[in-house]
């Protein structure tokens, strides 16, 4: 039994350490069962809308969270079950699609820098710049000797927003072949999430080894502690949720929000 370890520590990818996702299980929960782990995520849920409220009262620093997986590993669902705990007026989510024309026309983190919270802000990035060193390697769509040298971009980008006040947390959510393929299936077989599926996740899953390579050495290359990976198991969706809402309040509760002091005012005041 793990149950009592910080999954922070547990979780991380330690800066100038090899990920190998192949010796990691997706399934892998430290000892928690599905009861407990809810229940702790709710009250991580509360702790998380108490921080973000001060962080958006203070006004003074923003956070970005980052969310990286395979096809169907849970980012829309982590963003449904953990995200929730925010008000969104202070949490915009960005997906990051397929690059526009005119975003093709400037550097790969041109349009990324765009969406960068605001001070006060918790911003949710669903798939991001790290797209450029994924799905661009995979495919080809530029030469080694180009998406090579994105992951040092990367890194000064993410340093030069640690810099200017943005706590950066990034997860990356690992579930196993086998868990992709009966979640491609749930989605194909419910006429209400059948429009999640397309025939092209298929030509996806066939390089399933192909990313893996990616995505490992992404989050060797990439976790720094101005922005560090978590690496989460997400087979099950319960652990899942527990994991992320715990490393965020952590993240958060380091930061030490405060409200603004309180303005100047007559010791009484009659509004009329």
């Amino acid at each position: 039994m793990t149950r009592g370890v910080d999954l922070r520590d547990v979780l991380r990818v330690d800066p100038g350490r090899s990920a190998r996702l192949g010796r990691l299980d997706p399934g892998r929960t430290f000892g928690h069962d599905r009861a407990s782990a809810e229940l702790a995520t709710q009250a991580n849920l509360v702790r998380l809308g108490d921080l973000q409220d001060r962080l958006w009262a203070e006004s003074r620093r923003a956070v970005l969270v980052v969310l990286q997986g395979i096809d169907a590993a849970g980012k829309d669902g982590t963003i449904n079950k953990v995200m929730e705990a925010f008000n969104p007026q202070g949490c915009p989510v960005t997906s990051f699609k397929v690059p526009s024309t005119e975003e093709l026309a400037h550097d790969f983190l041109w349009r990324v820098h765009q969406h960068a919270p605001r001070k006060g802000e918790i911003g949710i990035f669903n798939r991001s710049h790290y797209e450029d060193v994924l799905v661009v390697r995979v495919h080809g769509i530029v030469p080694k000797r180009v998406w090579s040298k994105r992951y040092g971009e990367i890194n000064d980008f993410e340093r030069m927003l640690a810099a200017s006040g943005t706590t950066i947390v990034k997860f990356f959510l690992q579930i196993d072949r086998d868990e992709q393929r009966q979640r491609f299936q749930a989605r194909y077989d419910d006429p209400t999430r059948r429009w999640k599926f397309s025939m092209g996740d298929l030509d996806e899953r066939k390089l399933w080894d192909d990313y893996q390579r990616a995505f490992e050495d992404a989050l060797t290359k990439t976790s720094t502690p101005w922005a560090p990976w978590y690496v989460v198991p997400a087979n099950h969706k319960w652990f899942r949720d527990l994991a992320v809402s715990s490393v965020l309040a952590r993240t958060l509760d380091d930061l030490r929000p405060a409200y603004p002091p309180e303005p100047d005012l007559p010791a009484h005041l009659v509004i009329e």
